[in-house]
């Protein structure tokens, strides 16, 4: 396992396997804004409520439904939370062949 060593003066460096210990902070990209707030390929479609939307939008050449909660960023922008579901086209195509049978169970429950 090589040695850590903090490097004062450039005369201390001997070359050889010491691993050099830097304070450097790691580099965080900034987020891409546009991206996280749908960005130019979504549509809003309709707002469940105040903080929860339906979107459609096209990321990386594929299309999403969207079903997500958004919240309200440090500058009053509306943002995109971590609670939801992005569900690819075959999967929304799926979901929708089965809305019927859905909405008959939620009426045998209510």
């Amino acid at each position: 396992m090589p040695k850590r060593k903090a490097v004062s003066d450039e005369s201390d460096f001997s070359g050889e396997d010491e691993e050099i210990v830097t304070n450097k902070k790691s580099e965080k990209k900034p987020a891409n804004k546009k991206a996280a707030s749908g960005g130019e390929d979504s549509h809003t479609v309709c707002e469940l409520s105040k903080n929860r939307k339906v979107m459609v939008r096209k990321f990386k050449g594929k299309v999403y439904v969207d079903i997500r909660e958004f919240y309200t960023g440090k500058n009053g922008e509306e943002l995109p939370g971590k609670k939801g579901i992005s569900l690819p086209l075959d999967q929304w195509k799926e979901l929708k062949q089965h809305l019927e049978g859905i909405q008959k169970l939620i009426e045998d429950l209510s």
